[in-house]
């Protein structure tokens, strides 16, 4: 089956829904949207923290945010792309409200702030400790409401299209690669459908499903960065993984793993270890608020030392019914697994949160590869450079999504669909009936990647993973060429290929920087100098 549209996005979070929300309100044509699972399993579900804008203007300004983030980001952050998140960011808070999110406010009607670590204001905008629930609450009520955007729920895109589905020899050095849609695979009719589009945004979310505890949902397994590195676009930043300082200890729940968020510890929560005593003094003189790379590290050091399987977060001296009111979510959460966190500490450890890195894009939003563009964690604006500042991510989604649309709109017309786009060819395939091969491989990525590729890392860790991810890479793709296309073999295959681009990108920096530590080189290179 081949279908047509103008813009087709694939992906379902707060980046892709709110593209899709601008273009529909300004062109007349059809926008495609695909969502490899439910609209409201995307990453912006589980966010809690928050949306970081200036919005105080008597005590905060641009200036401050931007130096924030730069600082946060070890000062490899693209200086243009800060500015234009920062800048931005008042005015797509105005988006999100005239769609229908509800941002907490006071008593007298203004935002109610939170701070969170790195900030040095408060500019933090939440709806308690459930934001990301209340944008896509929000946004998915104006996209269904929408009569030209057409949502596809459980339907997987394997591949994007560029001219070597046209028999072309595409190469990392060859220059006009084009995006002409995508390969998706129907759940129902379990056949690949071919989607045409004039343009293509890639709005896929994280790839946190890759180590074994995560705070992101089981399907964000990298599939945008993986389809857009196969097809020969740049990819860049892998190394900078973010490791989530504060999930929940439940040793029953590791995908996702819940989220403590970032706010608790602006809110006053103290970093401990079980025996009641404080550590962070001894890294930071930010303490607990000191930003994720250095607290993930430090906690992880702790972890090692008392040879322990968490520490803790206390919120206990604060007054119980405010930290009730603030954190509701999190208090029913701790109380189901019997913790009150208004009398107990709260056990947690550092998971796989946020991919600083991805699909290499300008300040359009749009990709090495021409017509397609990318939005929201999957890609690499240039914002976060070596770690992200919280509560920085849903604020770049929406800002580069206005950018994408506005850029697209100015140059749709100009392009058309590729009519000489080959169908999908699963000639001489089969019904794959060895998944266990593949649900076996899936675990092996999950420890690859956490024993050596994790918040601390070494040569020795980095190679055995590479020649490990190397033995499953070969074995993946003999299998995915004997059997039909499926969502599992595909994001098995996606996971590989992220797996590979972590740890090729933390071979490659000689350094430790960012999220990226190495013991074979603990400081800058430039501090050797």
């Amino acid at each position: 089956m081949i279908k047509r549209y103008d813009f087709l996005i694939i992906g379902g979070g707060v980046a892709g829904m709110s593209f899709a929300l601008k273009v529909a309100e300004a062109h007349g044509g059809k926008i495609g949207l695909v969502c490899k699972t439910k609209l409201d399993e995307a990453n912006t579900y589980f966010a809690q923290g928050g949306v970081a804008s200036v919005t105080n203007l008597l005590v905060d300004d641009f200036d401050k945010h931007i130096n924030d983030t730069m600082i946060a980001g070890d000062w490899i952050s693209d200086r243009a792309a800060v500015e234009q998140v920062v800048r931005n960011a008042p005015q797509q808070i105005k988006e999100l409200v005239r769609w229908g999110v509800q941002f907490d406010r006071k008593e007298n009607g203004e935002f109610d702030l939170h701070r969170e670590g790195g900030h040095s204001e408060f500019r933090i905008l939440h709806h308690a400790d459930d934001t990301g629930a209340e944008i896509q609450r929000g946004l998915m009520a104006a996209v269904r409401a929408n009569p030209r955007i057409e949502v596809m729920e459980d339907h997987f895109a394997v591949e994007i299209i560029t001219q070597h589905h046209l028999g072309q020899v595409i190469t990392r050095k060859t220059r006009g690669i084009e995006c002409y849609g995508a390969y998706v695979l129907n759940p129902q009719t379990k056949k690949v459908d071919t989607f045409l589009s004039k343009v293509t945004l890639m709005c896929t979310g994280g790839c946190g499903a890759v180590y074994q505890t995560t705070t992101n949902p089981i399907i964000a397994t990298g599939d945008g960065e993986a389809m857009v590195y196969r097809a020969k676009g740049t990819v860049q930043d892998m190394e900078f993984v973010q490791f989530h300082p504060t999930a929940l200890y439940n040793p029953n729940e590791t995908h996702p793993a819940y989220l403590i968020t970032e706010a608790m510890r602006g809110y006053g929560g103290i970093l401990k270890l079980p025996t009641g005593e404080t550590f962070m003094e001894k890294y930071d003189e930010r303490l607990s608020l000191a930003p994720r790379d250095i607290v993930a590290r430090a906690i992880d050091k702790e972890m090692k030392i008392h040879g322990i399987p968490h520490v803790c977060l206390d919120v206990t001296h604060k007054d119980a019914e405010e930290t009730r009111h603030h954190f509701p979510n999190i208090y029913q959460k701790c109380l189901s697994i019997g913790i009150d966190i208004t009398r107990d500490m709260i056990p947690v450890r550092p998971a796989a949160h946020y991919m600083c890195g991805g699909i290499k894009v300008d300040l359009n939003g749009e990709s090495s590869i021409h017509r397609l563009y990318a939005v929201g964690e999957c890609s690499c604006t240039g914002l976060h450079g070596g770690n992200r500042l919280a509560s920085n991510s849903l604020i770049e989604a929406v800002v580069y999504a206005d950018a994408a649309a506005r850029h697209t709109l100015e140059v749709i017309d100009d392009y058309t669909w590729n009519e000489k786009v080959p169908e999908w060819n699963d000639k001489g395939t089969m019904t794959n009936e060895e998944k266990v091969l593949i649900t076996q491989s899936v675990k092996e990525v999950g420890a690859i990647m956490s024993h050596y590729v994790g918040i601390v890392r070494s040569d020795l860790r980095l190679k055995r993973a590479w020649d490990r991810l190397d033995l499953l890479y070969e074995e993946t793709e003999t299998l995915f060429k004997r059997v039909h296309a499926s969502r599992d073999i595909c994001e098995l295959r996606n996971m590989i290929n992220v797996g590979y681009l972590i740890t090729r990108m933390a071979i490659e920096r000689k350094e430790s920087r960012g999220l990226h530590y190495t013991t074979d080189y603990p400081v800058h290179a430039y501090d050797e100098v």
